[in-house]
Formats: structure tokens, C-alpha cells, sequence
């Protein structure tokens, strides 16, 4: 029952993904630029979450036309 929209990732995971280190990864989560939620000291993080940072940040995002 793995959809790529719903997988769930852990904090080592999202680093592999972006291709930086795990405590960036925390900084990242702490100030909610990746939107997540905590069970007891775990992070969860949807894989949606981290998809729509990397296109906020590439900025591949629809823009409002000038």
C-alpha cells in the first residue's frame, strides 16, 4: 500500500534526497520550510512535503504572471 504520494520518509532519507547533511535536515524541519510531524522523538516526513520544497526552492513552481 506504498503510494509515492503518501510514503512516509525518515530525517537520513531526506538528506539522501536533497544531498545534505541530517542536522540541516533538522534545521530545515524545525523552522517548517518542510512541512512534518513528530511521533514521540521520530520525524515523519511525507515525501510530498520534500517535493513541494524542492520545487518552492528551484522556484519550477507556477508564478503569478507579471
Amino acid at each position: 500500500m506504498t503510494h509515492q504520494s503518501t510514503e512516509i520518509l525518515t530525517v537520513k532519507e531526506v538528506a539522501e534526497i536533497l544531498m545534505i547533511g541530517k542536522n540541516q535536515v533538522y534545521d530545515l524541519l524545525q523552522s517548517e520550510d518542510i512541512k512534518a510531524f513528530r511521533i514521540g522523538r521520530v520525524w515523519k516526513i511525507p515525501r510530498q512535503s520534500v517535493e513541494e520544497y524542492i520545487m518552492t526552492q528551484s522556484r519550477l513552481k507556477k508564478e503569478e504572471p507579471f
